[in-house]
C-alpha cells in the first residue's frame, strides 16, 4: 500500500485528492496537511468526510513527512513546494506538485508571469511535466512532477495532435477558455462572493494569465518551434468544468476524415481522452466529477480555420485526478486505478 501525504488538503484540489485516494485500492492518505486548520479533524473542514476520514490536520513539515510517507502531493500556492524541497527530501520521497513551480523550464519566465523568486531552481530541469498522454514514460521514472494546469490541461490535449503533425499554423492559434469559480480556489475573495459571480460571466487576466507561457512551451514541444498565442480565460457562474474553444488557420486543405484519423492516432488508446463524433461538442456537464477529457473538432472552409473544442473538470484532470494518474504511473500501478470516474449528471 502506497502511502501518500497532502500538503494543501483543505483547499478544492486537496479535497478531491482526498476524495479520489480514499477508494484508491493501492494507496492511503497518512498525512493532511493543512496550514489553515492545523489539529482539527478533518471530516469536521469538509463534512462529506464525516465517518469516513478521521484523522486531524497537520502542519506542512515537509522534512517529516518525506521519512513517514512514499509520495507528496502539494496542492498549495506558488512558491510553497519551491521553498519547502531540497536533495534530501526527493531521495526519500516523490514528489507531484500540483503548483507552477516546476512547469516551466525557463526560471526566469517563470518568476516574470509569477511575480516571485524562484527557491529551488535546481530541481527545473530535473522536474517531468505531468501530461500524462504525452509524458508517459518520462513519468514512470521521475521522482518530482509538476501536475499540469487545469486550463493548461485541458487546451494543450485539444490542440495537441493536431500541433504535433503540423496541420495548424502555430502563430495564429487563439484559445478562448471558461472555468467554473472552483478553479480559483477555496479562499474567500471578493470577486468569487455569490452575488459577484451569479448571473455574471467575465474575462480575466486577459492578455496576462500565468498559464500562458505554459501553454506556449508545451505546444511549442510539440510544433517544434517557438509558440506565441493568445489565450483568454474566462468566469462563468458553475462550481466545476473548464470548456477551452480553439481557433487556427489550416496548413493545408483537409477533410473530416483526415483530421478524425490524426486524433485517433494520438488518443485512441488513451483511457481518458474521448474523442467525439461528428458534429457532436465537448460540453463540461458530460466530463463533471470524472479524469475525461473529451475533445472535438469542426472545420471551416470559408476561412480557412479549424476550430478546436475541448471539455475537463478542473478539479479532476485538471488537478487531483491528473495528479493520482501521475502517482499511479510512478508506481507502475494501473494508470486507470482510482480514477474510473464516471461523471455526474445531473
Amino acid at each position: 500500500m502506497i502511502k501518500a501525504g497532502i500538503i494543501g488538503s483543505t483547499g478544492y484540489a486537496g479535497g478531491e485528492l482526498v476524495r479520489i485516494l480514499s477508494a484508491h485500492k493501492e494507496a492511503e492518505v497518512k498525512w493532511y496537511g493543512s496550514r489553515s486548520y492545523i489539529d482539527k479533524k478533518y471530516a469536521e473542514v469538509y463534512r462529506n468526510m464525516f465517518q469516513i476520514v478521521d484523522a486531524v490536520c497537520m502542519d506542512d513539515n515537509m522534512e517529516e513527512l518525506a521519512g513517514q510517507v512514499d509520495v507528496i502531493f502539494t496542492a498549495t500556492p506558488q512558491g510553497l513546494c519551491a521553498s519547502l524541497v531540497n536533495e534530501e527530501i526527493l531521495s526519500k520521497v516523490k514528489i507531484i506538485d500540483l503548483s507552477a513551480d516546476f512547469r516551466i523550464k525557463d526560471v526566469s519566465v517563470y518568476e516574470q508571469w509569477y511575480g516571485i523568486e524562484h527557491k529551488s531552481p535546481q530541481f527545473i530541469k530535473e522536474a517531468v511535466y505531468g501530461l500524462c498522454e504525452v509524458n508517459r514514460e518520462d513519468i514512470k521514472k521521475a521522482r518530482l512532477v509538476a501536475n499540469p494546469g487545469c486550463y493548461t490541461t485541458c487546451s494543450i490535449l485539444t490542440a495537441y495532435p493536431l500541433a504535433k503533425e503540423g496541420l495548424i499554423d502555430m502563430s495564429t492559434l487563439i484559445i478562448d477558455a471558461k472555468s467554473g469559480t472552483s478553479g480559483a480556489g477555496r479562499g474567500a475573495k471578493l470577486p468569487n462572493l455569490f452575488c459577484e459571480v451569479n448571473e455574471n460571466m467575465k474575462a480575466y487576466g486577459v492578455a496576462a494569465h500565468r498559464h500562458t507561457p505554459e501553454i506556449e512551451e508545451q505546444l511549442g514541444y510539440a510544433s517544434g518551434g517557438k509558440v506565441v498565442l493568445n489565450f483568454t480565460p474566462h468566469l462563468v457562474p458553475m462550481n466545476r468544468g473548464i470548456l477551452a474553444t480553439e481557433y487556427a488557420k489550416l496548413t493545408r486543405e483537409v477533410s473530416y476524415e483526415e483530421v478524425k484519423a490524426i486524433y485517433d492516432k494520438y488518443y485512441a488508446e488513451e483511457k481518458f481522452v474521448r474523442v467525439l463524433e461528428q458534429d457532436e461538442y465537448p460540453e463540461t456537464k458530460w466530463v463533471e466529477g470524472s479524469n475525461y477529457v473529451d475533445v472535438n473538432f469542426k472545420i471551416d472552409p470559408r476561412t480557412g480555420r479549424i476550430i478546436m473544442m475541448g471539455a475537463v473538470d478542473n478539479l479532476v484532470k485538471g488537478a487531483a485526478g491528473q495528479a493520482v494518474q501521475n502517482m499511479n504511473l510512478m508506481f507502475g500501478l494501473k494508470e486507470s486505478e482510482g480514477l474510473e470516474l464516471v461523471p455526474m449528471f445531473p
